[in-house]
């Protein structure tokens, strides 16, 4: 799973083909580092379907605070570029997986 920053948003998620998911972040987030595991599995299970990268939103808060991200874990999940869907909080991974596969 990839990190990305401010400067990399443009190039790797508004100007990809297919989906992306952003994992929005932060170190000193329970939640966050509790759903880490579960994204790094669907990651690697779901490579060729979707791109999940993770973005911190201590270390880049322009993109963040572009898409009202006001908590987290947020995930935002794009297609062509293009915002989709969004979930706030911990979820299963079970339904991260269904949520991803229903826009796939």
């Amino acid at each position: 799973m990839k990190s990305i920053q401010d400067a990399d948003f443009d190039s790797e998620v508004l100007k990809a083909n297919g989906l992306v998911l952003v994992d929005f972040w932060a170190e000193w987030c329970g939640p966050c580092r509790q759903l880490l595991p579960i994204m790094e599995e669907l990651s690697s299970e779901m490579r060729g379907k979707v791109e999940i990268l993770k973005m911190n939103v201590d270390e880049a808060p322009s993109t963040p605070a572009s898409f009202g991200i006001r908590s987290i874990p947020s995930l935002l999940l794009f297609k062509d570029g293009k915002l989709v869907d969004t979930k706030v909080g911990l979820n299963s991974k079970s339904v991260l997986s269904d949520w991803i596969n229903q826009h796939a």
